[in-house]
């Protein structure tokens, strides 16, 4: 995946469309990304004891999963949303890079 932990995104669309913020979570298995305060989901919850500690009930609110494609990463260099490609270097390591202003996202 082209987007990882720490990475500043724009959500494309949905509800939450326009939101900029920071990618908590990479669920690559399911190609789905977890991103601060987008698609927040309530859920009812339970009183349960685990391990000796009580668990308050009530109401919890949680950033649920979205889906990769719904996500774009926000270039560094000339911040818009941008496309992601993967080049190598000399040593052979692989980098992205914005097609926009073809600029190295990875420090």
């Amino acid at each position: 995946m082209k987007i990882k932990k720490g990475d500043t995104v724009e959500v494309i669309s949905g509800r939450d469309r326009g939101l900029r913020a920071e990618v908590l979570q990479v669920l690559s298995s399911n190609s789905k990304v977890v991103v601060q305060g987008a698609n927040v989901r309530k859920k009812h919850q339970r009183q349960v004891q685990a391990a000796g500690r009580t668990m308050s009930p009530g109401i919890i609110q949680f950033e649920a999963p979205l889906d990769v494609s719904k996500v774009m990463l926000i270039c560094p260099k000339c911040g818009d949303p941008a496309r992601v490609t993967v080049r190598r270097d000399e040593e052979g390591r692989a980098q992205r890079v914005c097609k926009r202003c073809d600029s190295v996202i990875d420090t």
